[in-house]
């Protein structure tokens, strides 16, 4: 199956316990008339051109050099990640991440264009905001996804990256950036096939993949591994 159809594919949606579906409602939200907004389904459609994927930044913290890597696979728009980000993240963050034992990574899913365009915003900021502007998203997910139509999702997340130093200018910019959309689109796709992701929050750990776990079954895993190294 080629890359660029493989997302619009609903028969071919998996769900993983736990997690979402990965291809549920990709194309679920209708374009805003007039608007200049990234739309998954758009940027999909125009993928036979060569794509510049070296513009999507890798999202890591930690040190790069520990014997342990972890890549966490999720949505923005996913309450299960959500949940994850709020709890068992922190306490990886302050066990592992800050101690200089783990070096992790962040991918992004797209579900729907409002996982999208909160992702853009997110990296908006670059590298040193992505990270407090992700909390905040995840935060925030009930109310930022909750408006009426999806300007007033949009016009949410603005206020979010508002509230973290970006000006309306630089949002917009982010927002309507078809390129920068198409090429994670792109780097999405194939970080999924790589690593057989079937549903959100998901883990590859030291290359292995894991579906969502309790902080102590992430200790399990990682101990050992550090022991090892």
């Amino acid at each position: 199956m080629k890359r660029r159809t493989l997302l619009l594919s609903g028969a071919a949606a998996l769900t993983a316990v736990g997690g979402y579906n990965l291809y549920a409602g990709l194309n679920g939200v209708a374009p805003v008339p007039g608007s200049t907004l990234i739309e998954p389904g758009a940027a999909l459609a125009q993928t036979d051109g060569e794509i510049d994927i070296s513009r999507v930044q890798e999202m890591a913290q930690g040190n790069p050099d520990a014997a342990v890597t972890i890549m966490e696979f999720s949505s923005f728009t996913c309450p299960h990640c959500a949940r994850f980000n709020e709890t068992v993240y922190r306490q990886i963050k302050e066990a592992y991440i800050d101690t200089g034992l783990v070096h992790y990574i962040k991918r992004e899913v797209y579900f729907d264009a409002y996982g999208l365009w909160a992702a853009l915003v997110a990296r908006c900021g670059g590298e040193m905001r992505y990270f407090g502007i992700s909390e905040m998203i995840y935060a925030e997910q009930r109310d930022w996804t909750q408006g009426a139509d999806a300007s007033a999702v949009a016009d949410n997340l603005r206020r979010i990256g508002r509230r973290a130093g970006l000006d309306d200018e630089a949002l917009n910019a982010c927002l309507t950036d078809r390129d920068q959309a198409m090429a994670m689109m792109q780097v999405y796709q194939t970080n999924m096939e790589e690593h057989g992701i079937t549903g959100t929050p998901s883990f590859v750990i030291n290359g292995e993949t894991y579906s969502n776990m309790s902080f102590d079954e992430f200790r399990a895993i990682i101990d050992p591994l550090l022991a090892e190294g």
